[in-house]
Order: structure tokens, then sequence, then C-alpha cells
């Protein structure tokens, strides 16, 4: 098998060698084999590539909507042109099956390009509070903004933060997960092929602990916009602190879907699903299912029967399975959340900790489901990201809502019921940035984010694109 080589970094229009070559193994987590290399950046190469965003703030500050506009369409038009092997690269680094790649996150990017070209080509940057008195409101660019993006949907949350930073005026420096980094890296071949000035964008390769860490606290940063754990988006605000830098923050999640009685006959098996989905690497998959007692017995069944008909298998496989979770460090990790279940009296019907019997090798994780749940469980508190289900038996609807919030999560939770009424009556107490009723989703441009340890920030359409803009008073404009 080849082994691609991916050691330089885009700074200032151009791919440069690091200054201090540190290299690391990219590990194809369907067969634990070595699939590419890349270096990790030192702080001299990150300080190359801040300067380099900052020495061309003002100028791309400056640069017309109609050619910003322009270049943004080039880059969709590269992105379309490259879409096979954008689904190639994310199913290469994190495993996701060859048709989920291409079908979900291949092109959750090209929707969010498409979107944000159109909010932005609506938005208004200036306009008059009274224009009477001459008070105006100018929007302006936050300035020169750390990137720094996850490897689950490693596209997805690259477009969520590049394309309305972009558009904002901003400056950038892109540090993909050095887990996942082939898309973020093809992307910037993207934006040089687009055409974009020097300097605007910048991708080095690195760590949390070492690149992370130093852009989050560097005095020329304006902001960080941060998708990832919440352990790891706690560490990047105190670290911000000291310069009072904007930090905005996708954290993690601990969904809940409430089933009622009256739900129709498909929630249950679509609520499973929804969390196998991406091998249960999903932010806002519904792990913790809550379901009304008097079809308890039915839900759990029904629950198993989903769990046996999803195949696990290899990602370069076509298909409708799912694939391996992404690298040994979450393998071990699920598996002991797995058998903390076990340990604490929760009752396996179905999967566990071991490997699918068919493969021999590969960070595979049988679909997981847990009965006799209770919310102080350990599997019904901590996020897993894997696809590990915990059904949860309610009396009633107060009930029900005092588990959802019980938390200290809040990105994503889910209801299911034929009664209008009573699933907006439940929406509005979920204490969350979002919720999904019968099964809906939310489509490309709104907004995404979280309550509480879920989050500060919000993601998509207008909302994305004010995370990257200061607002300006102008009094006697007139």
């Amino acid at each position: 098998m080849t082994i691609l080589s991916k050691t330089k970094f885009y700074i200032d229009g151009r791919w440069v060698n690091p200054l201090k070559p540190k290299n690391l193994e990219v590990i194809n987590p369907s067969n634990e084999e070595v699939c590419a290399v890349i270096s990790l950046a030192s702080q001299e190469d990150a300080d190359l590539a801040v300067n380099a965003a900052k020495h061309s703030f003002n100028k791309w500050w400056n640069t017309s909507k109609k050619d910003k506009l322009n270049l943004l369409n080039n880059l969709l038009a590269i992105y379309e042109k490259r879409f096979q092997e954008m689904a190639e690269a994310i199913t290469l680094e994190m495993g996701a099956p060859k048709d989920w790649a291409f079908e979900q996150q291949s092109q959750s990017g090209k929707d969010h390009i498409k979107t944000f070209i159109e909010k932005y080509s609506q938005f208004n940057f200036e306009k008059y509070y009274d224009e009477e008195l001459g008070n105006y409101i100018a929007y302006e660019p936050i300035g020169v903004c750390a990137l720094i993006t996850p490897w689950n949907w490693p596209i997805n949350q690259i477009a969520l933060k590049v394309l309305p930073a972009l558009a904002a005026g901003c400056t950038m420096i892109l540090k993909p997960s050095e887990i996942a980094p082939l898309s973020g890296m093809l992307f910037a071949e993207m934006i040089d092929e687009a055409g974009f000035p020097p300097g605007v964008f910048n991708l080095v390769n690195g760590d949390g602990a070492g690149v992370g860490t130093h852009l989050s606290g560097h005095p020329d940063i304006d902001m960080v916009s941060f998708t990832g754990s919440t352990r790891a988006g706690r560490l990047i605000t105190k670290n911000a602190a000291d310069t009072i830098k904007r930090v905005s923050l996708e954290l993690g999640g601990k969904g809940a879907n409430i089933v009622f009685a009256d739900a129709d006959d498909k929630a249950i098996k679509r609520g499973v699903r929804r969390v196998f989905n991406n091998s249960g690497q999903s932010c806002n998959a519904p792990t913790r299912l809550l379901v009304e007692k008097s079809i308890y017995e039915r839900a759990v069944k029904e629950a198993i029967e989903v769990a046996a008909k999803t195949n696990v298998d290899l990602a370069e496989k076509e298909g409708k399975h799912i694939g391996p979770v992404v690298s040994k460090t979450q393998y071990d990790k699920i598996r002991n959340l797995i058998q903390s279940g076990i340990d604490e009296g929760a009752t396996l019907v179905a999967g566990g900790p071991d490997r699918p019997s068919h493969l021999d090798k590969g960070y595979f994780i049988k679909p997981t489901i847990f009965t006799d749940v209770s919310n102080d469980m350990t599997i019904a508190k901590e996020e897993i990201f894997g696809p590990v289900l915990s059904i949860i038996p309610f009396d009633n609807e107060e009930e029900a809502i005092s588990i959802v919030n019980d938390t200290s999560y809040g990105l994503g939770n889910y209801v299911q019921t034929q009664d209008i009424d009573k699933a907006r009556r439940v929406a509005r107490q979920f204490r969350s940035g979002g919720v999904y009723i019968n099964g809906n989703s939310a489509e490309p441009g709104t907004p995404f984010g979280g309550y509480r340890q879920s989050g500060n920030g919000r993601e998509g359409g207008n909302w994305g694109l004010e995370e990257y803009l200061e607002v300006k008073t102008i009094c006697g404009w007139k």
C-alpha cells in the first residue's frame, strides 16, 4: 500500500517544509496500517502562519465583496470537481464507509460552501440604526483567526469555519485534527487553486498540546474557533484568557431522544439508527433513548433488531454498513465505557466490548445497546463517541424532560410524538441548542451550537458569519 507523504504546510500561498520536522504517522483505522505521514508544526512554524495571516489582513478586509464572491465561487467549482477525492480522503483517514463518505461527509462540505456564498451575497455589512440621528452600524472582521477542527466530521467543520471567516474578511490559520489531516490538506489545495491571495488562508498540522495551545494564547490571534471535546475547549478558553480574544466553542454532547407512546411506528428504529450512523462519532447523536413505560418492551425489541441488522465492515467497501472508530485511543475508550456499563449493573442486550468476529483487525465496535440504565450511570453521563445506546424508561412528560436536562451538556435533543402541541411544548423545555422533532433534520444554514458545556458559539448561515464580525457604532454618520 502506498504511504502518502504530506509533511508540508501551506503558509503565505506556498507549500513549505517545516522548520523543525517532526513526523507523525496517520493510521488507517480499518486495517491499523500507516496510510500517510505528516509533520507536526513547531511554534516557529505556527508563528510564520500567524505572521502571514496578520500581514494579509488589511488587504483582504478591503477586497471588494464582488471579488470575494468570485473567489468563493471558484472554490465551490473546484470542490465539486474534486468531490470524489474528498470522500476518498475521509474514508482513508477516519474510516467513514465509501457510501457514507460520499453521500454525507463530502456532501456536507459542498452544502456549507454553497450556503455561505448565498448568505454572504445577501448580508448587509452596513446600515443606519437611526438615519435621522445619524447613528450608523458597521460589521467588520474580527481579524486573524485560529480555526481548530475535529476528526469526526472533518470537512463539515472546516467549511463551517473557513467559509464564514473568509466571507467576513478575516484571515486565518487552520489546524485540522492530526488524526485525520488529509481532508484539510486537500481543502488547502483547493484554496490555492481557487486563487485566494497569499496569507489569507494558512494551514499547519499539529497536536492540541503543541500548536493548538500556542495558537490559542498567541497575542496576534484575535479569535479561536474550536470544535472538539469539552475538556480541550476548557483548556483553550483558559489559555486564551490572558489576551481576551474571542473564543467560539462547539463541544461535546449527550443527546437524549424522548419517545412517547403515541410516536409513529418508525420512531424507535429511526432513533437507534441515528446513534449508530458514523459509527456513533457525532456530537449530537441521541445516545440516551427515553421510552414511555407502556411501550418500553416493544422499544427494546425493536432496538435490538436494528443493532442486529447494522453491519460493521471495512470502510473501503461499498454499502450501508458502519465502519471503524477513528483510532486506537478511541477504540480503547469506548470498550472501557462499555465495560463500565456492565460493571455498574446495566443490562447488555446487544453488542459488547469485543471486536466483531469476522474482523481480525481494525478499530471496529459492535453496535451496542444497554437497558436497565439509570441516568447516574457512567454510560448515561459521559460522551462515549461510539455506537453505544442507553435505553431509559420514564413515566410521564415531566420526568422525561427532567432526565433529558440532567446533564452538563446541551447540544441536541430529540422528541417523538404525533401530538405536535406536546412536541413543541417539550422542545421549548429542552436546555439545548438544537431540537429535532419526529426525525426532522436541520438544513444547511441553520445555527448549530450548544448550551452549557456543549459550547458557546453558533455555526451556519448568518449566525456563523456573525461569529467572525465585530460590530461598530458610528455616531454622526449623516
